[in-house]
């Protein structure tokens, strides 16, 4: 069995400088490295946070029988002041038949949060993605222990 990675915690309350880089979590989590937000109260930022989790959960690469939030494929997760939610992800591979589309399906899941007034998603490949990004349960679901 791999050991778990150090995961980052999606936090669309903290700021900036205060977000922590690398908390242990046996569950994968979208960083956050959000903009204080001081006009949000925090019930519903703990809502939005929830809500943009399950809806990354919607949306599954057509060739792996995984969720792209349990693959570790969302790697920054910021709320802005004016509610732009700013998501970076990669693929598992440059090449991925899905790459201009995924981008897209990502989007619109996410914009649908309520609280949400626009959302942007950009893709990267730096760091590249590995397995070791995948949570447990991805890892079960793909017979990869």
């Amino acid at each position: 069995m791999n050991p778990t990675p150090n995961r980052d915690v999606i936090d669309l309350s903290a700021p900036a400088e205060a977000a922590a880089p690398a908390v242990t979590d046996p569950a994968p989590q979208p960083v956050a490295e959000a903009t204080p937000a001081a006009e949000i109260p925090a019930d519903e930022l703990a809502r939005i946070t929830d809500d943009v989790v399950t809806q990354l959960k919607t949306v599954f690469d057509p060739e792996i029988p995984v969720d792209i939030y349990e693959l570790g494929l969302i790697y920054k997760v910021d709320l802005e002041d004016d509610r732009t939610l700013k998501v970076i992800m990669s693929l598992t591979a440059p090449g991925c038949p899905v790459a201009g589309e995924m981008p897209g399906w990502v989007q619109e899941a996410v914009q649908k949060v309520d609280g949400v007034e626009r959302a942007e998603v950009e893709l990267t490949f730096d760091p590249p993605w590995t397995p070791d990004r995948m949570s447990d349960e991805a890892r079960l679901a793909l017979n990869m222990f």
